[in-house]
């Protein structure tokens, strides 16, 4: 599953995960760093990505979109970019299994 990586996690992920998640981009590289989330919103759903955030109005939004992409939402406190990418990697077949699971808009990952 290709991730797109919110504004508030480090563009560093892409790189290190690409094995895992290949084609995984930062918003950062497509120009929507600083985009409203409903633009960030559109270029996942329109391009395949699953978006990957700690910001809940994502996953809210998932909840009554009619259409939405994957939502990633990680809810740890304040930690470094090395502990959220071993949780990605952890929870990597939980995250890849969304691409064809119709019925699971998002997961939470704590």
């Amino acid at each position: 599953m290709k991730l797109l990586f919110d504004q508030n996690l480090s563009p560093r992920l892409v790189d290190s995960l690409e094995k895992i998640f290949p084609g995984s981009l930062h918003v950062r590289a497509v120009a929507l760093d600083r985009a409203p989330d409903n633009t960030v919103w559109r270029f996942a759903l329109e391009h395949g990505f699953a978006i990957v955030t700690r910001d809940s109005g994502f996953q809210e939004r998932s909840l009554v979109a009619n259409s939405a992409p994957k939502v990633v939402w990680i809810q740890r406190g304040n930690c470094s970019t090395r502990v959220i990418e071993i949780l990605l990697r952890e929870n990597a077949d939980l995250i890849n299994s969304l691409e064809h699971d119709r019925n699971t808009r998002f997961v939470i990952l704590q």
